[in-house]
C-alpha cells in the first residue's frame, strides 16, 4: 500500500522560496499523473501544479511563473519548487495522483508566508 509523505514546508517571508517534497512508501505506477494540492483555512483543496502521465505540466494561474513541479519516478520523489512566495500561498500542501485521486491523503506540509 502506498503511503504519501510530504515534507519541507515552513515559515518564509514574502518573496522567499521553498522546495517541498513528496515521497511514497511503495511505488506509484508511472501511468498515474501526480499533483500538488493545497488547502487554505476555510477553503477547498485545489490542485496547483501537476505532471500528467505523458509528462504534460499543469499550473494553476495563481502560481504560473513562480512554481515548478518535477517528478523523479525511479526515486519515488515528487517536488514543488516555490519561488516569489506570497501570503496567499499560505496553505497545507499535499501530493496525490492526478487528475483522479487514487490514494489516501498524507499529513501534508504547512507552508506559511508571512513577514
Amino acid at each position: 500500500q502506498v503511503q504519501l509523505v510530504e515534507s519541507g514546508g515552513g515559515l518564509v517571508q514574502p518573496g522567499g522560496s521553498l522546495k517541498i517534497l513528496c515521497t511514497n512508501i511503495g511505488t506509484i505506477d508511472s501511468n498515474y499523473g501526480m499533483a500538488w494540492y493545497r488547502q487554505a483555512p476555510g477553503k477547498q483543496r485545489e490542485p496547483v501544479a501537476a505532471v500528467t502521465a505523458p509528462g504534460t505540466l499543469y499550473y494553476a494561474d495563481s502560481v504560473k511563473g513562480r512554481f515548478t513541479v518535477s517528478r523523479d519516478i525511479a526515486g519515488n520523489r515528487f517536488y514543488l519548487q516555490m519561488n516569489n512566495l506570497k501570503p496567499e500561498d499560505t496553505a497545507a500542501y499535499y501530493c496525490n495522483t492526478y487528475p483522479t485521486i487514487w490514494l489516501s491523503w498524507g499529513q501534508g506540509t504547512q507552508v506559511t508566508v508571512s513577514s
